[in-house]
C-alpha cells in the first residue's frame, strides 16, 4: 500500500493554505513590532552596504585610467575595507536578530500547537492517529527551527541583495540594467521548472514522515505484544517500507535540485555575457565609462551568490513552508474548552441542555452502524442503556467489538450512525472538557508521567490535598507499596524515576479515577495487565474505584463479569445476550458455555483460567485489543 493510500485511510489533521500560514505569521510579527522593525532595518542596511565595494571599484578603474595620484587610490581602498567590515557587522547582528525573531515566533506557534493538541477532541485524535501529531510537534518543528537558525536569515539577506543590486544596476545605466534582465527569463524558467516539480514532493515527504512516525509509535507502544506474537520482522518491514518511501522522495527532490544547478549556470552565463556586451558597446560609443561598465559587471556577478543561495536554499525554505502549514493547520482546529476556560472551546448547539448535577448518571448508547473509514461494519444495531450506578460488563471473543463500543460510550469514538447521551443530553451537544469530566476511560495502556507520585495523581484533581491522595491510594489497595517508597508521595516516578510495574500503574490510574470523581467510568480491560497473582487485587481495586458510579467494563476475566449487575455478550459486532450472571447461566447460551469452559478445572483448561475465551483456545497475549 502506498503512503498516499495509507494516509487516505485515516483523517489526517488539516494543513493550512499559504494564505492562512502567512496570516498566522503576520499576526505573530505584529506582536513584536520593535524586534521585527530592527531586524528588517539591519538586513536592508547590510545588503545596501554590500553595494559599496563594486561601486568604488568602478570609480577606482576610472581614476586609474585618468592617472589619479596614490593617496586617492589608497582612500578608495580604505572605503572598500570599511564597507566590508560594516557589512559584516550589520549582517551578523541582523542575522542574530532575525533568528531571535523567528525563534520567538516559532516558540509561540509551538505553544499554540501544543495547547490545541492537548485540547483536541478525542475522536479527532483517534481518527488522525498519534503519528501525524507527533510528526508535526517533532519533525515539522525541527525543520522550521533549522531554517530559522541557519538558512532563514541568509535567505532573507540574499533576497534583499538581489532587489538592491538590481536597483543599483539600473541606477548606473538603464541599458545596463536591461542587459542584466536578459537573464531573468532563464532564471524564471529554471525556478518555475523546479517549483512545479518539487512542491508536490515536499507535501508528500511530510506525509511520508508522519506515516513513518505512526508505524514506529504503534510498534513501540505494542512492543510486548509484538514480542509475544514474534512479529518483530513484520513490524520492522512496515517501518522499513515507510522509511524507504520517505527516502525515495528525498532522493527525487535532490535529483531535481542538482538539475536546477545546471539551469542556474546557463542563466548566469546569459546574463553576464549580455552585461559585458552592452557595457562594451556603451564604452565604445562614449555613452558610459569603463568604470561604470566594470561596476555593472561586478554588480551582476555579485548576483550569482544571492540568486544561487535563494534558489538552492528554496529547498529548505519550501520544506519549512510545508511544515509551517502543517503547524498552522493544527492551530486552526476547533478544540475543547480547557479546565480554566482559557483554552479553545467547542460552541454548544443553540438550545442544547446541560447534563444534571454530580452523582451517577444514565448513559444511553445507540449505534445503528459503525465502521472505521471505508472498512467493514464493526458494530450494528446496538442499544445499551446503563442506569445510574449500574455496573455492566461487556463479554465476547476477540474482535467482537467490545473495545469499539467502549470507546463510543466514552465519547472517544464518534459512531458512524448513532448517538450517545448522558442524562438525556447527547454528547455531541457537550464540549470535550465537559465530556471528559463526566466520563472517564481507563484502558490497559496506562502512562505514568515523569514527576513525583503526588504530581501524577494531581493530574486528575489539581486541588487535592495529600490526605485525599493517600485516601484514594488506600481505596485501590496501594497502601503496601506506597509505604515502601522512600519519599512517599514525593517519590519520583515515571521516566528518570522509580519504575512502576504494570499492575502498580493500573492502580495509579484507578486512584486518579477516584480523584477525578466522574459520573461514568468505562474500563476497557483496565485490569488486564495483572497476572494471575495480582488479578484479584486489581479487580478489587477496580470495584472500589467505581463504587457508586455508572460503570461499563470490558471484561478480561469472567470473574469480573460475574460480579457485574448485568452482562452484555457480544458477537461479530452485535449484542447476542444480556442479563445477570445467573440468568445467562440458566439460559444455556454462549455465555453459559464460556463460563463452564473457563471455570472447569483440569490440566487442559488450566492455561485459559484467567482468559475470557475458552481455556482450550490459545490465550491472547496482554496488550492485544479485544475488539
Amino acid at each position: 500500500m502506498s503512503v498516499e493510500s495509507t494516509a487516505a485511510t485515516r483523517q489526517l489533521l488539516p494543513t493550512a493554505t499559504a494564505r492562512q500560514t502567512w496570516a498566522a505569521l503576520r499576526v505573530e510579527f505584529v506582536r513584536l513590532p520593535g524586534l521585527s522593525a530592527t531586524a528588517g532595518t539591519l538586513l536592508v542596511a547590510a545588503s545596501a552596504t554590500g553595494l559599496v565595494a563594486p561601486w568604488v571599484l568602478g570609480r577606482l578603474v576610472d581614476d586609474v585610467i585618468a592617472g589619479s595620484d596614490t593617496p586617492r587610490i589608497v582612500a578608495w581602498a580604505g572605503v572598500i575595507a570599511g564597507a566590508a567590515v560594516l557589512a559584516g557587522v550589520l549582517t551578523a547582528i541582523g542575522a542574530a536578530l532575525t533568528a531571535r525573531l523567528g525563534e520567538t515566533v516559532l516558540a509561540r506557534l509551538r505553544e499554540r500547537v501544543l495547547d490545541r493538541a492537548l485540547h483536541l477532541p478525542s475522536a479527532t485524535l483517534e481518527r488522525a492517529g498519534t503519528g501525524d501529531l507527533v510528526a508535526r510537534a517533532g519533525d515539522d518543528v525541527a525543520v522550521v527551527t533549522n531554517v530559522i537558525a541557519t538558512s532563514g536569515p541568509a535567505f532573507l539577506g540574499a533576497l534583499l541583495s538581489i532587489v538592491l543590486t538590481a536597483t543599483g544596476l539600473f541606477a548606473l545605466d538603464w541599458r545596463l540594467g536591461l542587459a542584466g534582465l536578459a537573464a531573468a527569463p532563464a532564471y524564471a524558467m529554471a525556478l518555475s521548472w523546479y517549483l512545479r516539480r518539487s512542491v508536490p514532493y515536499y507535501a508528500r515527504e511530510r506525509v511520508a514522515t508522519g506515516e513513518r512516525a505512526q508505524v514506529m509509535a504503534g510498534a513501540l507502544r505494542g512492543a510486548a505484544t509484538v514480542r509475544a506474537y514474534r512479529t518483530e520482522d513484520a513490524h520492522v518491514g512496515r517501518i522499513a517500507h515507510r522509511s524507504a518511501a520517505a527516502r525515495d522522495l528525498s532522493l527525487e527532490i535532490f535529483s531535481l535540485h542538482m538539475r536546477l544547478g545546471l539551469r542556474m549556470n546557463r542563466s548566469e552565463f546569459v546574463g553576464l555575457a549580455a552585461v559585458l556586451l552592452v557595457g562594451f558597446l556603451l564604452v565604445r560609443d562614449d555613452l558610459a565609462t569603463v568604470g561604470a561598465a566594470t561596476t555593472a559587471a561586478l554588480y551582476f556577478h555579485r548576483l550569482f551568490n544571492p540568486i544561487g543561495l535563494l534558489l538552492f536554499q528554496s529547498d529548505s525554505v519550501l520544506q519549512a513552508g510545508a511544515s509551517l502549514a502543517r503547524l498552522v493547520g493544527v492551530t486552526s482546529l476547533p478544540g475543547a474548552a480547557s479546565p480554566d476556560g482559557c483554552g479553545p472551546a467547542t460552541p454548544r448547539r443553540p438550545g442544547a441542555a446541560e447534563p444534571g448535577g454530580p452523582g451517577p448518571a444514565t448513559l444511553e448508547v445507540v449505534v445503528d452502524r459503525h465502521r472505521y473509514d471505508d472498512g467493514p461494519v464493526v458494530l450494528r444495531d446496538v442499544t445499551l442503556t446503563l442506569a445510574p450506578g449500574e455496573r455492566v460488563a461487556l463479554v465476547g471473543a476477540s474482535g467482537a467489538g467490545k473495545s469499539t463500543l467502549a470507546g463510543i460510550a466514552a465519547g472517544i469514538i464518534a459512531p458512524t450512525r448513532g448517538a450517545v447521551s448522558l442524562r438525556g443530553v447527547p454528547l455531541a451537544d457537550l464540549d470535550e472538557h465537559r465530556v471528559r469530566r463526566e466520563i472517564a476511560l481507563i484502558s490497559q495502556e496506562v502512562h505514568v508521567f515523569a514527576g513525583t507520585l503526588g504530581d501524577d495523581l494531581r493530574l486528575a484533581n489539581p486541588d487535592a490535598t495529600d490526605a485525599e491522595l493517600t485516601a484514594a491510594l488506600d481505596l485501590v489497595g496501594v497502601t503496601n507499596w506506597l509505604r515502601a517508597l522512600p519519599d512517599g508521595l514525593d517519590t519520583r516516578v515515571g521516566e528518570g524515576g522509580r519504575h512502576l510495574t504494570a499492575a502498580q500503574a493500573q492502580q495509579l490510574a484507578l486512584a486518579r479515577l477516584v480523584l477525578a470523581d466522574p459520573a461514568v467510568a468505562v474500563l476497557d480491560e483496565a485490569t488486564a495487565e495483572a497476572g494471575s497473582a495480582g488479578a484479584r487485587d486489581l479487580d478489587r481495586a477496580a470495584t472500589a474505584a467505581t463504587e457508586g458510579r455508572t460503570t461499563l467494563i470490558v471484561a478480561h476475566r469472567l470473574s469480573q463479569a460475574a460480579t457485574a449487575d448485568r452482562i452484555v455478550v457480544m458477537e461479530h459486532g452485535r449484542v447476542v445476550e444480556h442479563g445477570t450472571h445467573g440468568q445467562l447461566l440458566e439460559s444455556g447460551g454462549g455465555y453459559s458455555r464460556l463460563w463452564r469452559s473457563w471455570s472447569t478445572p483440569g490440566p487442559v483448561l488450566a492455561k485459559g483460567r484467567d482468559s475470557e475465551e475458552p481455556a482450550a483456545a490459545p490465550r491472547r497475549p496482554l496488550g492485544v485489543s479485544p475488539g
